[in-house]
């Protein structure tokens, strides 16, 4: 939704903030080819360690297409790329098979996917244990973390982190860990939380729930870029009641 200008200072504020403490990576989806490798050429020289691009939307590409296109992207950006499944967004879905053929390509080093199919996710999950150990498998949905990890997954995307971080580094360690109990629980608060992605009624409601809940944290507006939804009165206290149950937890 941000014009590239925009996006190019959000990378550039981004990576200047964090100061090497952590990897950043940045996404570079676009429908053109040409704008994804600048922005991956601009992060890299701000010090980003990774892109992540899914396809490119408006025209639903095919698997053929998809394929030429992640092997074109991943021999021309300057960072390693991670390859992104959003087929809400994108309308079509990252085959199976297709990430399993472009699996050699030395500059992919793992996937992020959010489409909501476990299914899927078994089989990016199958492609690592068998063909690239190397890589990192992401799940999208931070519903889902506890089955992605038992899949295979490494780790989350999680909307819901940038709301209270503290929960979800505390789920992926007690994951790790295998503490069902300790895991359960915090799931839980996971689950609570998700319910500000619920009070909107817009395509959009996820973003929205989110600025809207770091809004309530004092952190940013509640703006959000292009015409995603404006919360009414009664749906901004519905969010900062979920989100005073949370972290008073």
């Amino acid at each position: 939704m941000l014009p590239h200008a925009v996006r190019r200072e959000v990378v550039r504020r981004t990576l200047a903030q964090v100061g090497g403490r952590v990897p950043v990576l940045v996404g570079i989806t676009d429908t053109v080819f040409s704008e994804s490798v600048a922005i991956a050429r601009f992060a890299v020289e701000h010090g980003a360690a990774a892109v992540v691009a899914a396809a490119p939307y408006y025209f639903p590409a095919g698997r053929e297409p998809v394929e030429r296109w992640a092997r074109t992207l991943a021999r021309a950006v300057p960072l390693p790329l991670v390859l992104y499944n959003m087929p809400d967004m994108v309308k079509m879905v990252l085959a199976v098979d297709t990430v399993r053929r472009v699996a050699d390509e030395p500059n992919i080093v793992g996937l992020k996917d959010s489409g909501g199919d476990l299914g899927v996710f078994d089989g990016y999950a199958r492609i690592v244990r068998e063909d690239r150990p190397d890589w990192s498998l992401l799940i999208g949905p931070e519903q889902m973390l506890p089955q992605a990890h038992a899949l295979g997954g490494h780790g989350g995307v999680c909307g819901g982190a940038n709301v209270v971080p503290a929960v979800f580094v505390k789920l992926q360690a007690a994951l790790e860990a295998r503490d069902d109990g300790l895991a359960a629980v915090l799931q839980g608060r996971v689950l609570s939380l998700g319910r500000i992605y619920g009070v909107g009624t817009e395509p959009c409601r996820v973003v929205v729930g989110i600025k809207n809940a770091l809004h309530e944290l004092g952190i940013c507006g509640a703006a959000c870029a292009a015409w995603a939804e404006i919360l009414d009165a009664g749906q901004r206290n519905q969010i900062a009641e979920i989100v005073a149950e949370i972290t008073a937890g």
